[in-house]
C-alpha cells in the first residue's frame, strides 16, 4: 500500500489490483471502453483516486467496485484484494448472471450422435429451402 497522496495510474493500479494479468491487457481494456470511471470512459494515464467508483467488464462479467487504496507495486491476492471492495448490488447481479447462463447451458440441447448422410441431407434441403 502507498501513500494516499502518491499519484497512480489507473493501468498500473488495475494491474496491481489484479484485475489483469499484465499492464498491457489492463491498457488495451482502457482503450477498449471496457473500463469507466464515476459512470466515464477514461484515458489510461488517469490518476486513481480513493473512493473512486470503478465498472469493468471482463468476459460477461460486469464488476462495480469501489478504490480503497492505492498500490502500484503487484503483490499477492489476498493483498490485491484489500485495494478494492465490490458493492453488494454487483456481487448479486454477477450471481445471478451465472445462475442465468447455467440453466440456459444446461437447457441446450446436445446431439448425441453425429449426423448421418441422410440427416445431411435433410439439414441441406432445410438450409436451401429457408433461402429467399
Amino acid at each position: 500500500m502507498t501513500d494516499n497522496n502518491e499519484k497512480i495510474r489507473l493501468d498500473k493500479w488495475l494491474w496491481a489490483a489484479r484485475f489483469f494479468k499484465t499492464r498491457a491487457l489492463a491498457k488495451a481494456a482502457i482503450e477498449g471502453g471496457k473500463v469507466h470511471v464515476e459512470g466515464q470512459r477514461c484515458k489510461v494515464s488517469k490518476t486513481a483516486e480513493l473512493g473512486a467508483k470503478l465498472s469493468i467488464r471482463q468476459g460477461f462479467e460486469q464488476k462495480e467496485i469501489i478504490i480503497t487504496a492505492l498500490s502500484g507495486q503487484r503483490r499477492g491476492a489476498p493483498e490485491a484484494r484489500l485495494l478494492y471492495e465490490e458493492t453488494p448490488e454487483s456481487i448479486k447481479q454477477r450471481m445471478d448472471e451465472g445462475e442465468r447462463r447455467r440453466i440456459m447451458k444446461a437447457s441446450m440441447q446436445v446431439p448425441d450422435h453425429k449426423p448421418n448422410k441422410k440427416e445431411r441431407r435433410d439439414m441441406r434441403r432445410f438450409e436451401h429451402n429457408q433461402d429467399y
